[in-house]
């Protein structure tokens, strides 16, 4: 008989992340524990092909094999079904040498997960830091059995399914000899121990999901992606361990106007032609308010200037970026009469034809006559 897929088991895609195949699992062991179907036989046999699943997805190397080979996994020794399978070096030294089950994982303190919050932010925020309270939804210790998972007037006793040991072995007659083989007890899920009568507000796990209120600090100078660590605010440890960390991603909104690169920030201005030809005192924009600075006579189109300590704040240290000042000569679309003329004139001074004889000394009577002035 073939094994189902163990993704299709856990009812999760191929590239689910490790979170979402823990809560995958957590969520049918829970409809297919036995101590909830009263000892069902298929919900028992789904329970412990659920349980199969997750051992191997939950380890990167296992579930990197898994996706190579499938059930057929090389290099391992023959099970007799017609496929290989051994959970590891350990189960093959168990069988060669005579080894026991391994000693049970215990109800032992253990760590909380870590979290992921997102967090987007404006230019100007990012520039001056800010302080602000996100809320999120982890796993905080029951306060009904804190933490213990155990119902009042409950206790916490020895699997009799296991008889303590957390595994549980098989053995079959080869060739070869007698060999045992161990797995993880499906009952107490390896710990060696199960509760009587699981806390009702937890179902037994001595966790329950909240929503949970924190301040989170940006401080100025951040940049897009930049990460940041909130010691002790992820879920709460298992059995009396410690708490996980929240892990804040600041996200940097575009901005309008402003474009950024590291802790410079880059600006277009449109100027007159006539500011570009004389010279002119212009103001511009900045993160702080605004700026006056020269634009000298003669400026060119695309001309960039640089406005010192203008730009972004160093996240790290002192100091800030600069300000580059991009220029744009704009030519105007329509003018007066008398502007028209004044500009005739200018251009008589500077010997060029324009207006009326634009047809027949434009710019391709201009190239005809570089190349007769050339020949």
């Amino acid at each position: 008989m073939s094994k189902r897929d163990y993704y299709e088991l856990l009812g999760v895609e191929k590239n689910a992340s490790t979170d979402e195949i823990k809560k995958a699992y957590r969520k049918l062991a829970r409809k297919y524990h036995p101590d909830v179907n009263g000892g069902d036989p298929e919900a028992e046999a789904r329970f412990k092909e659920i349980n199969e699943a997750y051992e191997v997805l939950r380890d990167p190397q296992r579930r990197s094999q898994y996706d190579r080979y499938g059930h057929a996994q090389p290099g391992a020794g023959f099970d007799g079904a017609g496929g290989f399978g051994f959970g590891g070096f350990e189960d093959i030294f168990d069988m060669f040498f005579g080894g026991g089950p391994r000693r049970p994982s215990g109800g032992g303190p253990r760590r909380g997960g870590d979290l992921r919050f997102d967090m987007t932010i404006t230019l100007e925020e990012a520039a001056s830091g800010i302080e602000e309270e996100v809320e999120i939804r982890r796993l905080d210790t029951c306060s009904a059995c804190d933490g213990s998972g155990v119902s009042p007037g409950s206790s916490i006793v020895t699997c009799p399914h296991c008889h303590g040991a957390g595994q549980v072995g098989t053995t079959q007659s080869t060739p070869f000899g007698r060999f045992s083989t161990y797995q993880t007890c499906p009952r107490c899920h390896g710990e060696g121990r199960i509760i009587e009568d699981p806390c009702k507000e937890c179902d037994g796990q001595g966790r329950v999901e909240a929503a949970r209120k924190i301040k989170v600090k940006v401080p100025p100078g951040v940049e897009d992606g930049t990460r940041l660590r909130v010691a002790g605010e992820g879920e709460a440890g298992y059995r009396g361990g410690s708490p996980g960390d929240l892990y804040i991603y600041v996200f940097v909104d575009k901005h309008d106007i402003f474009e950024r690169n590291g802790h410079d920030l880059l600006i277009e201005v449109p100027i007159q032609f006539y500011q570009a030809a004389l010279g002119a005192e212009i103001e511009v924009p900045t993160l702080d308010g605004t700026a006056k600075f020269t634009v000298p006579a003669g400026t060119q189109t695309d001309s960039l200037f640089r406005l010192k300590g203008r730009g972004m704040p160093y996240l790290r240290g002192h100091g800030r970026g600069d300000l580059h000042v991009r220029v744009r000569v704009e030519v105007p679309t329509s003018l007066t009469s008398e502007e028209a003329a004044l500009l005739r004139q200018f251009a008589a001074l500077r010997g060029d034809t324009v207006g009326e004889g634009v047809r027949d000394k434009g710019i391709l009577g201009k190239v005809k006559g570089m190349f007769e002035k050339h020949a």
